[in-house]
Parts: C-alpha cells; sequence; structure tokens
C-alpha cells in the first residue's frame, strides 16, 4: 500500500471531509471520544465500540477469461487473485469478522489452498454461494453472527486498498450506505435495439460503480430478505426488476440513498485476460513504490 502522501489530491479533501463528519458525530453510535495530552496539545483518539463485517464473493468462473480455472484462482505475481482481496481486508484495521463466499464445492480448497496456506487472518467463516450474485451475496449476509455495518465485496477485485475500505466504513456510520466508485473517463452512449445510439447522458453525472458496498448490517440484510420474498412470491414484479449490485438491492427494498466515494481507478475488476496483466503491472509498480 502506498504511504498516505502519494494519494491524489481529490483523495486527500475527500478523507478530509469524512474526518470533519466524523468529528460532528463522535458523540453518537460507532466511536467513542478519549482525549489525551501530547507533545504540548490535544489529541483525538478513536475508540472502536462497533463490530465490522466483510462478505467477499469468491463465487465467479473463468467463462470471460477463456480459463478452466475460476479468475479468483488464477495466480498474479504467484499468488490468486482472491489471496489479494482477502489480505487487504484482513491488514485493513476495521474489520472484525471475513465471511468468504465460495462456489459449490469449494469451501475446503479456499480454507487449505488460500486462507491456511497464505496464513489470512479473521476469516471467521466459509460457505456456498448460490446461483446468482445476489443469492450469493444473502448466504454470506446470513451467515454474519453479530455486525453493526457490513462492507461486500467482489474478490475479483484485487487492488483494493486499506484506505478504501476505512473511508468506506467511516461513511456508512455517517450515511448509513455508501459505493465506492469513480467517476467515467469517457463518453458513454445509450443504444437502442438496432445498436444505434440513442442518447448521450451527462458526463459529469456517471459514475463506474465498483465494491466494496458498505451499509448497515441490519438494514442491508433486511432489504435482502425481502428482495428474496419478492422473487419466490411475485415472479411478475420479479421479472421486471434487473439488480445488478448492493446498492440496487438498498435503494429498492430499503428506499436509502447511497453515497458515492472514490475507490480508484485501479480498483479494477478481473475478468478478461487483459486485466491480469493490468493487475500485475499496477501491483508490481504498487510494491515497488
Amino acid at each position: 500500500m502506498r504511504p498516505a502522501a502519494d494519494a491524489p489530491p481529490k483523495m486527500k479533501i475527500w478523507r478530509a471531509h469524512l474526518a470533519s463528519l466524523n468529528e460532528c458525530r463522535l458523540s453518537g453510535g460507532g466511536f467513542s471520544e478519549q482525549r489525551s495530552a501530547g507533545n504540548g496539545g490535544m489529541e483525538n483518539k478513536l475508540e472502536k465500540t462497533e463490530r465490522i463485517a466483510a462478505v467477499i464473493l469468491s463465487g465467479g468462473s473463468g467463462k470471460r477469461m477463456g480459463s478452466d480455472v475460476p479468475k479468483q484462482y488464477l495466480e498474479i505475481l504467484g499468488r490468486p487473485v482472491l489471496y489479494y482481496s482477502l489480505k487487504a481486508f484482513a491488514d485493513s484495521g476495521v474489520v472484525d469478522d471475513i465471511i468468504l463466499v465460495v462456489g459449490k464445492g469449494d469451501i475446503s480448497y479456499c480454507r487449505e489452498e488460500i486462507v491456511e496456506k497464505w496464513n489470512i487472518s479473521g476469516v471467521s467463516r466459509i460457505v456456498e454461494g448460490g446461483r446468482e450474485r445476489y443469492d450469493s451475496v444473502c448466504e454470506g449476509l446470513r451467515a454474519v453472527e453479530e455486525a453493526a455495518y457490513v462492507l461486500i465485496h467482489d474478490g475479483a477485485r484485487p487492488l483494493v486498498t486499506a484506505g478504501v475500505i476505512r473511508d468506506s466504513v467511516q461513511t456508512a456510520k455517517i450515511y448509513g450506505a455508501c459505493v465506492a466508485g469513480m467517476p467515467v473517463k469517457d463518453t458513454i452512449k445509450i443504444a437502442d435495439g438496432e445498436q444505434f445510439a440513442a442518447g448521450t447522458p451527462d458526463r459529469s453525472l456517471l459514475w463506474q460503480v465498483q465494491t466494496p458496498q458498505t451499509f448497515s448490517y441490519p438494514m442491508i440484510r433486511a432489504a435482502y430478505e425481502k428482495m428474496k420474498m419478492v422473487e419466490e412470491h411475485e415472479p411478475a414484479k420479479w421479472g421486471s426488476m434487473h439488480i445488478t449490485d448492493d446498492a440496487m438491492v438498498a435503494e429498492t427494498f430499503a428506499g436509502v440513498r447511497v453515497k458515492l466515494i472514490p475507490g480508484g481507478y485501479e480498483n479494477i475488476k478481473i475478468t478478461t485476460p487483459e486485466d491480469l496483466i493490468l493487475a500485475e503491472t499496477l501491483l508490481r509498480h504498487r510494491q515497488n513504490h
């Protein structure tokens, strides 16, 4: 992880903004304030009082990668993609429990060949996921025993940083729901059914959404359970829905507004062979700086 001094200016401004907001709510839930004299002045220390869980999803396939090996098990610099994601959360200093959600039949492999082999701490449970991503998230949330807030992260995003994880938790404590992402760089076109350009949305309003996506645990758990009820008992309504991320579940089934925070353009998801090359280059650069 790079030193804080190397953080982009916009990220520094955002973290200063978070610190200011958190200063206003120190007397509320989540943290208690301790003051101690030091270096001739007063120093604020935050003592953690709420449990934070992370649900890491590792049930993807290698279909678009053109590989028989699931993408999260492919190696970058001699270690599996999933290792880097788990390690970031384990070393973040803010996550108490990690729930790893894996594909069918992969529990033993992940425990022995990734968690134990690479000595990754904090993984409290490994559970099997479901058919769709939202099924796997739901299984992961159900496996959380106790938490005030939960981060949901794609295991195929190995370049997430401890800074983004901490910023996500801090923002969720203020707003109840937040998603990491970045403003889009390219012009986006809306296509019609015949692949002709049908519109051009204002690029200044568009973000590419990433993970972690972080929420009040009771809120997102209830929202997912409500979503599953609709899927099971209201097929017509469910058929008109196209749930693509956790923020949509919170917006649709809990009616909450989701705060967007900077995640970093390097926080890529490994999907195609080109992504592996880019991720290796970025990891080498990070290790050398």
